[in-house]
């Protein structure tokens, strides 16, 4: 079944339909991404939510197809405002990535350049993607700086990124990805390694700049609280699929896939913490990329499967008005999660 945008837009944005990412040889290769679909409508929050390895960030960098050897793109379709992604020319896709789509990676320190001034690397890419000339490259620095509630804008343009705190080198790296004023901004664990006050204040810059500038944003992140702090449409990944995906309140409140639940089950609250609960673990361990498991891939980790899952396709289908699964079971649907306390 092909990608379906729960927000019944005419055209998508973005749109992703059976992405596949694979590494290694083509006569050995190893199954990271396996037919991934999804939609991002324009000026919507999109939360891709999952366990570690289970093929976010690389859906995220295919977008860019920023896929670097030995991996490749193997297979599907990715659209960008109608454009085939997968089609263009180099000098399409310079621009795809110049003026359209801007991109926050998971780890700021390692993103900037250590041996370059902030405002050096803020301006190279405002001369590169918007042609402005140095005096207004560094202006415009310094105002995008001030833009993402760095103090002293005018003075941090001259420091380096060993000298900022890690909450203002991620700020940094959100001017750098909105300086050429994208229609969808990629962020892509945008609140790893900080601590919860920073989190709080990054999550509210980002949903801040998807007012200001109405854009499309699409977060990647294992945190329940924070998609749902931030998103309109949380989609589910495990094992290279997609399970679920719906608006955050509705699958929050009611999951259709065994995942899902199992995941928002492992939150803990401060409700449970002083009740003495502790939080259920998953059993077992997700797919390695070189399984090829038949059925349906959380089978062997889930506890309501039965011998029927062995012939699930992995298709997402419909599940309500706005909803879609890959669980063909859906044995405790109806079931709310709410009290768990993670509707944020």
């Amino acid at each position: 079944m092909s990608a379906v945008d729960v927000k019944e837009v005419a055209m998508p944005l973005l749109e992703i339909e059976g992405l596949r990412v694979e590494f290694g040889t083509p006569e050995a290769p190893l199954y990271a991404v396996k037919g991934v679909g999804l939609t991002v409508a324009p000026g919507e929050v999109v939360g891709l939510i999952g366990e570690s390895g289970s093929g976010k960030s690389l859906t995220c960098r295919s977008i860019l197809r920023l896929i670097g050897q030995p991996g490749r793109i193997a297979g599907g379709a990715i659209r960008f405002d109608g454009r085939d992604v997968l089609a263009m020319s180099g000098e399409e896709l310079r621009s795809l990535r110049a003026h359209d789509v801007g991109m926050i990676f998971q780890d700021p320190f390692a993103s900037l350049n250590p041996v370059f001034r902030i405002g050096e690397q803020l301006a190279e890419t405002l001369r590169s993607n918007r042609r402005l000339s140095r005096s207004e490259a560094a202006a415009e620095a310094v105002a995008l700086l001030d833009s993402v509630g760095i103090p002293e804008p005018e003075r941090r343009v001259h420091s380096y990124p060993h000298e900022l705190s890690g909450g203002m080198r991620q700020r940094v790296m959100i001017a750098i990805a909105m300086a050429p004023r994208p229609r969808l901004l990629i962020a892509d664990e945008p609140t790893t390694a900080l601590d919860v006050t920073t989190q709080a204040q990054i999550l509210e810059l980002l949903r801040g700049l998807r007012r200001e500038h109405d854009m499309a944003v699409l977060i990647v992140s294992h945190d329940f609280g924070v998609i749902a702090q931030t998103c309109d449409r949380v989609v589910v990944m495990y094992g290279g699929h997609v399970v679920e995906a719906g608006p955050v309140a509705e699958l929050y409140a009611d999951p259709q896939h065994p995942y899902t639940r199992a995941l928002l089950e492992s939150v803990p609250s401060l409700d449970a913490i002083g009740a003495g609960v502790r939080r259920r673990a998953i059993p077992g361990q997700p797919p390695e990329l070189t399984e090829r498991l038949e059925g349906c891939v959380f089978a062997p980790r889930c506890g309501f499967a039965q011998p029927s899952c062995g012939g699930v396709s992995m298709a997402l289908e419909p599940v309500g008005e706005r909803r879609l699964s890959a669980c063909a079971v859906r044995p405790f649907a109806g079931a709310s999660v709410v009290e768990r306390g993670v509707e944020g």
